[in-house]
């Protein structure tokens, strides 16, 4: 039997569902549901349990964030485009006090000035931009290693 190393929450933002569809030379042409796939099949190799949910809504993505305080032991989030300007999504993930990996499908550093700013970032523990869906993979394995160095 395998013990259950973490348990990550994994959120994806608003426009996130139509991955795959939308600007694909930008976001790729995997869909969703794949990198959803992708996730739990190495979230599973990991020993590492997933909750993942997409949403349009930044009410629910809060909700989300506040209902899973207590389950869960980090989280990783791509907030698509409340990344730049959500002070009530930054200040959910702060008040829980789970470490935060920020995932981004794109290199935003190299995209559109306002993609450059993020209020999300200062409250992580890092940020993963630019390797697409493989993105949330780094992370898990960044938040394994990070616990590791602290324990």
């Amino acid at each position: 039997m395998n013990v259950t190393e973490m348990k990550v929450l994994i959120l994806h933002g608003p426009n996130l569902n139509l991955t795959g569809f939308r600007e694909p030379d930008i976001y790729g042409k995997k869909p969703l549901e794949e990198i959803d796939a992708d996730i739990k099949t190495a979230a599973k190799g990991l020993n590492v349990e997933v909750r993942i949910l997409q949403s349009n809504s930044e009410g629910i993505l809060i909700d989300t964030i506040q209902e899973h305080r207590r389950w869960a032991d980090a989280i990783v989030i791509n907030p698509g485009a409340l990344t730049h300007y959500s002070i009530a999504l930054r200040d959910a993930l702060a008040s829980v006090r789970l470490p935060v990996v920020e995932v981004h499908l794109s290199n935003v550093h190299s995209r559109e000035e306002f993609r450059h700013h993020s209020v999300i970032s200062p409250i992580t523990v890092g940020q993963v931009v630019g390797f697409g869906g493989y993105g949330y993979q780094l992370a898990l394995n960044a938040l394994l290693n990070l616990r590791k160095e602290v324990v």
